[in-house]
Protein backbone atom coordinates (compact mmCIF):
# COMPACT_ATOMS: atom_id res chain seq x y z
CA UNK A 1 0.00 0.00 0.00
CA UNK A 2 1.09 3.49 -0.73
CA UNK A 3 2.30 5.81 1.90
CA UNK A 4 0.19 9.01 2.30
CA UNK A 5 0.50 12.22 2.85
CA UNK A 6 -1.56 14.26 5.08
CA UNK A 7 -3.21 17.31 4.12
CA UNK A 8 -1.34 19.20 6.44
CA UNK A 9 1.53 18.36 5.40
CA UNK A 10 3.73 18.74 2.26
CA UNK A 11 5.35 16.36 -0.19
CA UNK A 12 9.23 16.88 -0.16
CA UNK A 13 10.79 18.92 -3.13
CA UNK A 14 12.28 16.93 -5.34
CA UNK A 15 15.96 18.08 -4.99
CA UNK A 16 18.94 17.45 -7.55
CA UNK A 17 21.60 14.72 -7.21
CA UNK A 18 24.52 16.38 -8.29
CA UNK A 19 24.53 19.83 -6.33
CA UNK A 20 24.56 20.25 -2.40
CA UNK A 21 21.14 20.78 -0.76
CA UNK A 22 20.76 23.05 1.97
CA UNK A 23 17.96 22.62 4.42
CA UNK A 24 16.54 25.39 6.98
CA UNK A 25 14.41 24.81 9.50
CA UNK A 26 11.63 27.19 9.99
CA UNK A 27 8.95 25.02 12.41
CA UNK A 28 9.49 24.81 16.07
CA UNK A 29 11.91 26.95 17.59
CA UNK A 30 13.61 27.90 14.68
CA UNK A 31 12.14 30.80 12.65
CA UNK A 32 10.22 31.51 16.10
CA UNK A 33 10.03 35.88 16.44
CA UNK A 34 9.79 35.35 20.51
CA UNK A 35 12.51 33.23 20.74
CA UNK A 36 15.23 35.01 18.46
CA UNK A 37 13.57 38.55 18.29
CA UNK A 38 15.43 41.02 16.18
CA UNK A 39 16.56 38.30 13.93
CA UNK A 40 14.78 38.10 10.39
CA UNK A 41 14.06 34.76 9.48
CA UNK A 42 12.39 35.85 6.29
CA UNK A 43 15.67 37.71 5.15
CA UNK A 44 17.69 34.64 6.59
CA UNK A 45 16.16 31.96 3.49
CA UNK A 46 15.82 34.71 1.20
CA UNK A 47 19.33 35.17 0.98
CA UNK A 48 19.95 31.72 1.41
CA UNK A 49 18.16 30.92 -2.07
CA UNK A 50 19.30 33.58 -3.91
CA UNK A 51 22.94 33.52 -3.01
CA UNK A 52 22.88 29.70 -3.86
CA UNK A 53 20.67 29.94 -6.79
CA UNK A 54 22.38 27.75 -9.33
CA UNK A 55 24.53 26.57 -6.97
CA UNK A 56 21.99 24.47 -4.66
CA UNK A 57 19.11 23.27 -3.83
CA UNK A 58 17.28 25.13 -1.09
CA UNK A 59 14.45 23.45 1.11
CA UNK A 60 12.32 25.29 3.89
CA UNK A 61 11.49 22.05 6.37
CA UNK A 62 8.87 22.73 8.73
CA UNK A 63 10.66 20.53 11.40
CA UNK A 64 13.24 18.92 11.94
CA UNK A 65 12.84 18.47 15.51
CA UNK A 66 15.81 19.71 16.55
CA UNK A 67 14.58 22.79 18.38
CA UNK A 68 17.54 22.83 21.09
CA UNK A 69 20.19 24.32 18.44
CA UNK A 70 17.75 26.54 16.84
CA UNK A 71 17.87 27.83 14.15
CA UNK A 72 19.26 24.26 12.40
CA UNK A 73 20.27 24.85 8.85
CA UNK A 74 21.21 20.70 7.46
CA UNK A 75 23.83 21.02 4.33
CA UNK A 76 23.71 17.88 2.12
CA UNK A 77 27.31 16.93 0.30
CA UNK A 78 26.91 17.15 -3.66
CA UNK A 79 27.38 14.39 -5.78
CA UNK A 80 31.58 15.17 -5.21
CA UNK A 81 31.30 15.70 -1.52
CA UNK A 82 29.04 11.99 -1.58
CA UNK A 83 32.16 10.68 -3.44
CA UNK A 84 34.69 11.75 -1.05
CA UNK A 85 32.34 10.20 2.34
CA UNK A 86 30.82 13.12 3.39
CA UNK A 87 27.72 13.22 5.29
CA UNK A 88 25.15 16.00 5.65
CA UNK A 89 26.52 19.00 8.34
CA UNK A 90 23.98 19.75 10.65
CA UNK A 91 24.59 23.64 11.95
CA UNK A 92 22.82 24.42 14.85
CA UNK A 93 22.42 28.38 16.15
CA UNK A 94 22.37 30.09 12.87
CA UNK A 95 21.23 32.94 14.64
CA UNK A 96 23.11 36.01 12.53
CA UNK A 97 24.31 37.20 9.42
CA UNK A 98 28.02 36.51 10.18
CA UNK A 99 27.05 32.64 10.17
CA UNK A 100 24.78 32.53 7.34
CA UNK A 101 27.34 34.25 5.27
CA UNK A 102 29.69 31.25 6.62
CA UNK A 103 26.96 28.94 5.44
CA UNK A 104 26.65 30.26 2.01
CA UNK A 105 30.21 31.14 0.95
CA UNK A 106 31.04 27.05 2.08
CA UNK A 107 28.11 25.68 -0.20
CA UNK A 108 29.45 28.22 -3.26
CA UNK A 109 32.92 26.46 -2.47
CA UNK A 110 31.14 23.21 -2.47
CA UNK A 111 29.82 22.30 0.81
CA UNK A 112 30.72 19.37 2.78
CA UNK A 113 33.59 16.58 1.59
CA UNK A 114 35.25 19.42 -0.91
CA UNK A 115 35.27 22.81 0.87
CA UNK A 116 37.12 23.42 4.26
CA UNK A 117 34.44 23.95 6.82
CA UNK A 118 34.30 27.75 7.52
CA UNK A 119 34.97 28.40 11.33
CA UNK A 120 31.27 29.28 12.41
CA UNK A 121 30.10 26.19 10.44
CA UNK A 122 32.36 24.09 12.74
CA UNK A 123 31.85 25.58 15.72
CA UNK A 124 27.85 25.14 15.53
CA UNK A 125 27.73 22.09 13.82
CA UNK A 126 26.19 19.10 15.37
CA UNK A 127 25.41 15.46 15.65
CA UNK A 128 21.77 14.98 15.16
CA UNK A 129 19.73 11.95 16.97
CA UNK A 130 17.47 9.61 14.75
CA UNK A 131 14.50 10.98 14.89
CA UNK A 132 15.97 14.44 13.40
CA UNK A 133 17.54 12.43 10.22
CA UNK A 134 14.22 11.22 10.19
CA UNK A 135 12.99 14.78 9.76
CA UNK A 136 15.86 15.64 7.23
CA UNK A 137 14.82 12.37 5.34
CA UNK A 138 10.63 13.57 5.27
CA UNK A 139 11.69 17.13 4.29
CA UNK A 140 14.29 16.49 1.33
CA UNK A 141 12.42 13.10 0.42
CA UNK A 142 15.58 11.24 1.02
CA UNK A 143 15.66 7.86 2.47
Amino acid sequence: MAKRTPKNRRRPREVASDRPVVVVCRGGDCGNRTKHPGFDHVAQLRRIRLDLDGVADVVSSSCLDACDHSNVVVVLPGEDGRAAGADPVWIGRANDADTTADIVGWVEDGGPGTAHEPTLVAINAFRPNRLNRHELEEAVGTG
